[in-house]
């Protein structure tokens, strides 16, 4: 089963802000959300993961 997270969930985990979480999504720091029934913002928990992988290997 797939889990979304919202911008604040997304800004809590990191522990930023919720603009900070936009740009850096902008700046192409942060993974891009989806759409979820044309309304909500989500972003795909596995995207987050992996995202953070590639971080950790990157340092």
């Amino acid at each position: 089963m797939q889990t979304y997270l919202s911008v604040k969930s997304v800004s809590h985990r990191y522990d930023i802000g919720v603009s900070t979480v936009w740009l850096r999504v902008k700046q192409g720091k942060l993974p891009q959300p989806i759409k979820l029934h044309g309304t909500s913002t989500r972003w795909k928990l596995e995207d987050l993961e992996k995202w953070e992988a590639s971080q950790v290997q990157e340092a």
